[in-house]
Order: C-alpha cells, then sequence, then structure tokens
C-alpha cells in the first residue's frame, strides 16, 4: 500500500498524528510506572494507561482513515469515546473508593456518561435533523456528571478521604467542567445548523475539520491531563 503522506497545510491529520503520538508516549509511560506505585494506586495509574492505550490505537486508525477519505472519523470516535470516557469517570470511583465509594456511583458515572454519548452519536450521524434536541439531552447527561464530580457525591466523598484526593478530585472536576466543554463546541460545528441556532461555520466541509481539530486537542489534554493527575496523586498521596 502507498504511504499515506500528511501535506503541510493538513492540519487535521497533523492533529490525529500528534494524538496518537502523545496518547502512545502516555501510555508506555503509565505502563511503565504502575509497578513503581503504592499498590492502593495501581489501578487507577492502570486505568490511566488503558484509557490513553485505547485512544492511541483509534487514533492510529482514524488518522489513516482520515488521509484516505478526507472524512471525518466519527463512527471511530465515538467507538473511542465510548470505551474511554466511562473509564475516565471510573477513574472517580476509584480514587474516593477508599473513602465509602459505593458501587452505585461508578454505575451513576458510567450510566451518565453513555447517555452523554449515545445521544450524541444520535445526534451528530443517525438524527441530524433533530441535533439540537440529541444535543440538550446529551448536554443534561453532562452536567448531571458535572454535578457529581463538584456538589454530589464525589464532592462530598472526596472531602472525607484526605486532602490530596480532594485536590486532585477538584482538578479533575476542572478537566471536565472545561476540558469536556470542547466537545460540545465540536458538536455544535459538526451538526447542521448548529445547536439552538447557533451557527459557528456556514461551510459544512470547514465545519467538520473544525471539528475534528477541537475534538483531537481536546482527547489529547483531557485523557493525558487526567492520567497525569492520578499519577500526581499516586506520588503526593500519603501510604
Amino acid at each position: 500500500m502507498e504511504h499515506l503522506k500528511i501535506a503541510s497545510d493538513n492540519y487535521v491529520a497533523f492533529t490525529f498524528f500528534i494524538g496518537t503520538m502523545a496518547m502512545m508516549a502516555a501510555s508506555v509511560f503509565f505502563f511503565f510506572e504502575v509497578n513503581n506505585t503504592s499498590p492502593k494506586w495501581r489501578t487507577s495509574v492502570l486505568v490511566s494507561g488503558i484509557i490513553t492505550f485505547i485512544a492511541a490505537v483509534h487514533y492510529y486508525y482514524m488518522r489513516g482513515y482520515n488521509l484516505e477519505t478526507g472524512d471525518s472519523p466519527t463512527f471511530f470516535r465515538y467507538v473511542d469515546w465510548i470505551l474511554t470516557v466511562p473509564l475516565m469517570c471510573v477513574e472517580f470511583y476509584l480514587i474516593t473508593k477508599k473513602a465509602g465509594a459505593k458501587i452505585g456511583l461508578l454505575w451513576k458515572l458510567i450510566a451518565a456518561s453513555l447517555v452523554m454519548l449515545i445521544t450524541g452519536y444520535f445526534g451528530e450521524t443517525i438524527d441530524r435533523g433533530n441535533s439540537a434536541i440529541w444535543g440538550a439531552i446529551s448536554g443534561l447527561a453532562y452536567f448531571y456528571i458535572v454535578y457529581l464530580i463538584w456538589f454530589g457525591e464525589v464532592a462530598k466523598l472526596a472531602q472525607t478521604a484526605g486532602a490530596q484526593v480532594a485536590k486532585a478530585t477538584r482538578t479533575l472536576g476542572w478537566f471536565v467542567l472545561v476540558g469536556w466543554a470542547i466537545y460540545p463546541l465540536g458538536y455544535i460545528l459538526g451538526t447542521p445548523g448548529g445547536f439552538a441556532g447557533i451557527q459557528l461555520v456556514s461551510n459544512p466541509e470547514a465545519a467538520a475539520h473544525s471539528m475534528d481539530i477541537a475534538y483531537n486537542i481536546a482527547d489529547v489534554i483531557n485523557k493525558v491531563g487526567f492520567g497525569l493527575v492520578i499519577y500526581a496523586l499516586s506520588r503526593s498521596a500519603e501510604d
């Protein structure tokens, strides 16, 4: 097969390439550090490595798909998110488990993340004519996750889990509140008519390119950043 080259002005493919390398490097780092981690934090660091490894594999294939077709790999992106975003939510359960987090909290986080992603996928691909409705449902699930982290069970448990856990939870909470907010922006750019009447980009091709770049940047920041916060927690928290 002819080697696929990235043109110097193909910023979409370039961000896919950078995303692949960043996720791969993070995975190697987290996996190698598992055995150097305190036993009670090893699972959290391991999950961080699994998240970035899954993303690295998907980004490799998404990059090839984009170079071959020029299209946005929406389906493959959502497959990646269906696997990695619930795992990112699992991290909140893992770091608060020792403070009394119950399995019910884990299922709430996973369920809300799946609703957020599945309805987002419907709005972007299957029922684009009703993208505003699907986007609203997805947004409600997102804000429910934000509520749990900032004001609900996660926040309350973090306060009793020690200063380091509370600090890490707040930092991860900012990733969810600010970092994950880039995804709705990509959704608005990638759906017809924008969202709630907002039309940020009139050219459909430019909208798709902008969406991919926004998603790629967000993925690297959020997934690698999540893992680094967990890693820092595993080094600073008391055994």
